[in-house]
């Protein structure tokens, strides 16, 4: 049975056992199939065959590939958008001010901590760090360092606005969550999202803040603690 070169050859068979089924393939539709039988009978045939790497082969070369990957420089500068969360917390004690987003609230207990103890800040500071891939706050700013003492936490968030805009970012929106038990934040909220839109020099159409209770569970609901969860969106300049 004569053949053409460019024809490709594939047989299916079971281990231990001979050859059952083999198949010719002409491209590219072409498809005749004949049995072993009819095959022994044929003239001896002349295939070409494309050699094919081994499976050990094609495993090594996925590797290195993978390797070279992560050789890479960071490739964050092209990203269109980044995303990050913040989280923080923290005690609420007798003889501290409240200071929320930059904000004076009254109230009988504030924040217990190196600097201001401005939770909302703290929270907003570390998300946006979060989504350019940098450390926390407490690592760029370390509680172990004595100029921190008493610090505005606006020193802390201007620096993370300037990091953002060295890297080539700016903020699509932010919305932020404050948790606390007493005391109501309502009358307080405007002017928080007004003064944190003006921290992050953004339009305060995309700054959006809410409040929440924790109904009167754990340091939270016991009126211990205040915790904040912010989540940003940076988009490419």
């Amino acid at each position: 049975m004569a053949m053409a070169n460019s024809l490709y050859f594939a047989a299916t068979s079971i281990p231990n056992k001979p050859i059952s089924k083999l198949y010719f393939l002409s491209p590219p539709t072409r498809l005749a199939r004949c049995s072993a039988t009819s095959i022994s009978s044929s003239p001896p045939l002349s295939l070409r065959s494309t050699p094919r790497p081994s499976p050990v082969v094609a495993a090594a070369s996925s590797a290195v590939e993978i390797e070279l990957q992560t050789a890479v420089p960071n490739p964050s500068k092209t990203l269109p958008f980044r995303v990050g969360h913040g989280f923080d917390l923290h005690r609420l004690e007798p003889g501290y001010p409240l200071i929320i987003g930059g904000i004076n609230v009254p109230f009988e207990k504030g924040c217990e901590a190196h600097s201001d103890g401005d939770v909302l800040l703290h929270c907003v500071v570390d998300a946006i760090l979060g989504a350019l891939g940098l450390p926390d706050i407490g690592q760029i700013f370390p509680d172990s360092d004595p100029k921190w003492k008493g610090a505005a936490s606006s020193v802390f968030i201007k620096e993370a606005v300037k990091l953002m805009h060295e890297a080539g970012y700016e903020l699509g929106n932010l919305d932020a969550t404050l948790i606390l038990q007493r005391p109501k934040l309502s009358p307080h909220k405007e002017t928080i999202r007004t003064n944190l839109s003006q921290l992050l020099g953004a339009d305060p159409s995309v700054v959006n803040l809410k409040a929440k209770t924790h109904e009167k569970v754990d340091s939270l609901g016991e009126n211990r603690s205040i915790a904040a969860h912010t989540v940003v969106l940076l988009m490419r300049k």
